[in-house]
């Protein structure tokens, strides 16, 4: 049962190990998370994206346990609705969480969101959810 008001969620969950000669002889290890909670609505105004993307990044950070492999756990909101307005856009453009734990030796955790306002086939990112533009795009315009 995905995390209330999302629609649905994903996790995805990856270790690196660099071995040297034999796999006991593990030179490097590190650990990458992904939670990511999807919301489909009528309408986003600027209280809906940032109640949606602080509901996320708070239940995002309840499933991080920073350990001396962690490298990150970022948290990604997708919203998806039939209209966006110009503010709500504005509000999903400038937001930003961002945590480091231990100095960053134990890793640390970004935020993106993308916001889809279908009618206008317009799709809208903060700075960090740039990284996702092309798939995004593809969807809208598929």
């Amino acid at each position: 049962t995905p995390f209330e008001p999302f629609a649905a969620e994903a996790e995805f969950h990856s270790v690196e190990k660099g071995y040297f000669l034999v796999k006991k002889a593990v030179t490097s290890e590190s650990e990458t998370n992904e939670y990511i909670f999807f919301y489909k609505g009528d309408s986003l105004n600027t209280e809906d994206v940032t109640r949606l993307c602080q509901a996320a990044w708070d239940e995002g950070m309840s499933r991080v346990e920073p350990h001396s492999f962690h490298r990150n756990s970022d948290v990604t909101v997708v919203l998806i609705a039939e209209h966006l307005d110009e503010e709500a856009a504005q509000t999903v453009k400038k937001l930003h969480y961002y945590k480091s734990y231990k100095m960053r030796f134990q890793g640390w955790s970004d935020f993106r969101v993308v916001a889809v306002d279908t009618t206008a086939g317009k799709v809208v990112y903060n700075r960090r959810g740039s990284e996702l533009k092309k798939i995004y795009r593809k969807v809208v315009t598929a």
